[in-house]
């Protein structure tokens, strides 16, 4: 779907995981302005794995922060699943995000002072919850951590630290995961490893993933690209290879151009 000003139908059927309708978010007034992004529409399927490009500067990480309810849009709507967000108090909105989303970004955000054990069930632990003792177990087995829980992250490498991170988001039982730039501080084999558990997640878990990469090589692990530029939501594709993301990504060039 390609942004329009103006708002389109709600969709039949099940509600996708997350869905904007002419989002907009505006930085700064006057001479310092920046339109971040600009009546964007897009739909996020629930239970599949998309992709979010495009130049420095596009929009990526602030379509991301408004889906994910870190930041509140200038204006249209935002759905996380039938709910709008934009209907929820703070507090109310730091609950679902709580409850319903989980986060993994580039610069890990663990707790030095926790283990990984600790640092996993820590949203749990801030909610008063116990941990699903099956979940849990079937998770850190995916990711290859149970030699690890008793480390605390600085005897952890990053390959380690980022699995502890994807953990901590899958262990809610979130609607959705949004991940921004989750390979960019790995080298490629380990980052290789880190978008196949993210893959496993969406086909084992049942998990919705949204991840913000310059990489066409991650972008070709997922079930659809979107495409941002200045902004707008450009393009969009399904069954990516990454020839075609490159392709695409060059086609835009040239049009900018």
């Amino acid at each position: 779907m390609i942004s329009s000003a103006t708002a389109v139908p709600a969709p039949q059927g099940p509600p996708p995981a997350a869905r904007a309708v002419g989002l907009n978010k505006v930085y700064g007034t006057g001479s310092a302005r920046v339109v971040a992004l600009d009546a964007v529409d897009v739909d996020i399927p629930a239970g599949r794995f998309t992709a979010v490009m495009g130049p420095s500067g596009s929009g990526k990480s602030t379509l991301m922060h408004c889906l994910a309810g870190l930041d509140r849009p200038s204006g249209g709507s935002v759905y996380l699943g039938a709910t709008a967000l934009d209907t929820l108090s703070d507090g109310q909105l730091t609950d679902l995000r709580r409850r319903e989303i989980g986060f993994v970004f580039q610069s890990f955000n663990l707790v030095p002072t926790l283990t990984a054990a600790e640092n996993i069930i820590l949203p749990l632990t801030i909610g008063g919850q116990r941990p699903d003792a099956a979940l849990l177990e079937s998770i850190v087995a995916a990711l290859d951590l149970a030699g690890r829980l008793g480390h605390r992250p600085a005897e952890l490498s990053g390959g380690q630290q980022q699995r502890v991170a994807l953990a901590r988001a899958l262990v809610t039982q979130p609607q959705i995961v949004f991940a921004d730039e989750p390979t960019g501080n790995l080298d490629s084999r380990t980052g290789g490893r880190l978008l196949g558990l993210m893959r496993r997640s969406v086909d084992e878990f049942g998990r919705t993933v949204v991840m913000v990469t310059h990489d066409p090589v991650a972008a070709a692990v997922a079930d659809q690209v979107l495409v941002l530029a200045d902004g707008r939501l450009v393009d969009q594709f399904s069954e990516p290879t990454v020839d075609q993301v490159l392709h695409r990504l060059a086609k835009l060039d040239r049009t900018r151009g």
